[in-house]
């Protein structure tokens, strides 16, 4: 009578692990797409603004730029707070992992209030001229990533939750991180361009 030996985990895992790499790898590449639409927006404005005559709707003599500013602390911040997620994740603490997670959601959450708050108090509208356009454009647009990535968290939060979950080369973890990191660095460019290059 023959037996069969069953292959051994590792090389399950070896497997699955060179997937999630792959996945990973493909999430990098949404990532630098996604950058190069924003690089062409950031692009438009410049040169909006560079050829225009009047570039503010009238009665408009410059953005308020201290909410804007603390939503930009915020944010900034949430990068910090995601990574010590990783941090605790990294070392199987997964009440400290969902903690600082969903302190990053929050974070974000406030992000969009703030933002929220800013438009219904500004003068001017999405027909207001080219900046009125391309300002809600920009802002919007990043808006509506935070929002993503917020409900990414709240995916990765979900799962944090189930057996099995989180047991080596959990990929959506990173991936999402990777994103919020993205969303961050976009949202400072946006910041520079728009509320600090008022001149």
């Amino acid at each position: 009578m023959t037996t069969t030996t069953p292959q051994p985990l590792a090389d399950h895992g070896a497997g699955h692990g060179a997937h999630g790499n792959h996945n990973l790898t493909g999430f990098i590449i949404f990532l630098c797409s996604e950058s190069v639409i924003f690089l062409a927006f950031f692009s438009g404005y410049a040169l909006l603004k560079l050829s225009a005559l009047n570039w503010l709707p009238d009665g408009v003599e410059g953005l308020e730029w201290r909410t804007p500013l603390i939503n930009t602390v915020v944010l900034v911040s949430s990068s910090g707070t995601i990574v010590l997620a990783e941090h605790f994740k990294a070392k199987e603490k997964i009440w400290l992992f969902r903690a600082f997670w969903l302190l990053t959601m929050a974070m974000g959450s406030y992000f969009l209030y703030g933002q929220a708050l800013e438009w219904s108090g500004l003068q001017f509208g999405f027909t207001s001229g080219t900046f009125g356009g391309t300002f809600y454009l920009l802002t919007g647009f990043h808006g509506l990533h935070v929002a993503t990535g917020i409900l990414l968290m709240g995916i990765m939060l979900i799962k944090s939750f189930l057996p099995g979950n989180y047991v080596g080369g959990e990929q959506g973890v990173q991936a999402t991180s990777l994103f919020w990191h993205f969303v961050d660095v976009i949202w400072i460019v946006l910041f520079l361009l728009i509320y600090v290059w008022q001149g």
